[in-house]
């Protein structure tokens, strides 16, 4: 079978005509197959699309497509130019390329797919192009699909910030977390105020009003803006993160401790305890269950703080929130008496937030931080992966192309 006649079956397209493939050698061998407008038919104007008469030709242009056998393939074409009545002399639109793109549709939604399985780098690796290319066929399909995609019927939504760069430089992400639909909303320079009020601009006053649950860590900007903007949804505070800072606390005690007792000469009971007490108890090897049995034993500040945390993980368990706000405030009077101080603080932060805990229970547990965690992860995975992106820019697209499920656009023939 011969390739135009591939082409024909798979690439066609009205008013154009594959012509002349021929095999060329610059340095690598290359295929070019030339296209050439059908007779009697109408080039379309590229700012209005449509058919106007012919003014000129443009010199040939190649354009670069997806390669067959291993061999780089290049569909040639001189571009028509066309008098429009309401676009003046304007070069005609082809249904291959868009603008001044050198690469074909197809070839670029064929990068933008492997770019998601493959670093950027690998993908140029593999099709013998360059990472730029790769770069534009990705920004391509994000901006066509964030143009095209549907942000009716937004619920729930969850933020968070990742750490992208050193030097305390965040992303703030927000994440639809419906049950029925998860993926990347928005991205935002920073984590500050004005970073994420800029989202609910750009979702707009109608999409806003349809909110009913959002969830977020206790990060004082976060809890701001969503108070002012979506006061009139059920605010979760994340329950994670929570655990997480309690750890913390838990952490900082023992290190103080370990500390101490070895400037003061005692034995270093302390040493690589880290883990036991930071574990989930069901997670312990049999070493560390012993070893944690020994330490129960000592009377010290760590173990306190380590009981107070693991009874703190009963809350979770409650159903009713008037029985998980009692919890709550036993709990913390409790801890308010241990004069343990990284413990306190974190009893006077819980406190402080109970209203907003208590509202993981009035919606019935549905909705947590936890799908917003999973997501963190890929977003650490995909910048990793390309082992990091020096611009905003290029980690904006990444993150969108991956988590975002945006559409793209529909071509002929899916090329695998």
């Amino acid at each position: 079978m011969e390739l135009i006649t591939i082409l024909n079956q798979c690439y066609h397209h009205k008013g154009f005509v594959y012509q002349n493939a021929r095999l060329i050698d610059k340095g690598t061998p290359e295929i070019e197959v030339n296209i050439v407008p059908r007779k009697r038919s109408k080039a379309n104007c590229s700012g209005c699309g449509k058919p106007c008469s012919g003014y000129d030709h443009l010199p040939k242009r190649r354009y670069e497509f997806i390669p067959f056998w291993g061999f780089k393939v290049f569909l040639v074409y001189a571009k028509r130019r066309v008098q429009c009545r309401d676009c003046g002399v304007v070069a005609e639109a082809v249904p291959w390329a868009r603008g001044k793109h050198h690469l074909c549709d197809a070839y670029m939604l064929y990068l933008a797919d492997w770019a998601r399985k493959l670093s950027w780098k690998e993908v140029a690796q593999r099709f013998r192009t360059s990472w730029e290319k790769v770069f534009h066929s990705v920004e391509y399909v994000v901006d066509w699909g964030l143009e095209h995609r549907d942000m009716s019927g937004i619920t729930a939504i969850g933020v968070d910030e990742v750490q992208w760069h050193k030097g305390h430089r965040y992303l703030t992400l927000v994440y639809q977390i419906d049950s029925a639909n998860t993926r990347l909303l928005w991205i935002g320079k920073e984590r500050t105020e004005k970073t994420f009020s800029s989202f609910f601009d750009s979702l707009g006053e109608e999409a806003i009003s349809q909110l009913k649950f959002v969830c977020s860590d206790m990060w004082k900007p976060y809890l701001k803006v969503i108070k002012a903007r979506a006061g009139h949804a059920l605010h979760i505070l994340d329950r994670f993160h929570i655990v997480a800072r309690m750890n913390k606390a838990l952490d900082e005690v023992r290190a103080s401790e370990h500390r101490a007792m070895k400037n003061d000469g005692y034995e270093p009971i302390l040493t690589k305890s880290r883990w036991l007490l930071l574990k989930r108890p069901a997670n312990l090897t049999t070493v560390q269950d012993s070893k944690l049995k020994e330490l129960l034993q000592y009377n010290l500040q760590s173990i306190r703080a380590y009981l107070l945390k693991e009874e703190f993980q009963h809350l979770w368990d409650y159903v009713s929130p008037a029985w998980a706000g009692n919890f709550i405030d036993h709990w913390t009077t409790k801890v308010m008496r241990s004069k343990i101080e990284p413990m306190k603080r974190e009893a006077r932060t819980i406190r402080r937030h109970k209203d907003l805990i208590l509202n993981w229970f009035i919606a019935k547990k549905a909705f947590s931080s936890g799908v917003v965690e999973g997501l963190n992860t890929k977003v650490k995975l995909t910048v990793r992966k390309s082992y990091g992106f020096r611009t905003f820019k290029c980690t904006e697209i990444a993150l969108y192309h991956v988590l975002g499920k945006l559409p793209v656009p529909k071509l002929t023939h899916e090329f695998y």
